[in-house]
């Protein structure tokens, strides 16, 4: 059972401009991190998606369509618009080890 939310939590959720949140690049959060001195900072390691792209041999669109990503995605992480994070970072690893395996992989799925 999920515990109720304080009305503090409430009005802050009310309060936040969402539009601007998801506006946030990744340097907008990463300069509101370091300027935080209680925020951990931000230990994932940078990852090169246009490299490993360009070792496939593949365009932007040719790129998400076979490992299942938006072309929009891929744009934004290649121009450091936004990173690839959690799962995403995963897969990229994986398709830096064995892109064709992986590709083949998901189209047997």
């Amino acid at each position: 059972m999920a515990k109720a939310m304080s009305d503090e939590a409430r009005r802050a959720l009310t309060a936040t401009n969402w539009d601007k949140v998801d506006a946030m690049t990744d340097a907008d959060i990463a300069r509101q991190i370091a300027s935080n001195p209680d925020a951990a900072p931000d230990m994932a390691p940078d990852i090169d998606v246009r490299a490993i792209r360009l070792a496939t041999g593949m365009t932007q669109a040719q790129f998400a369509a076979a490992y299942e990503f938006s072309v929009r995605t891929i744009q934004e992480w290649e121009r450091g618009a936004k990173r690839p994070s959690g799962p995403a970072r995963t897969l990229l690893r994986a398709i830096k080890g064995d892109p064709e395996g992986l590709r083949k992989a998901l189209a047997a799925a």
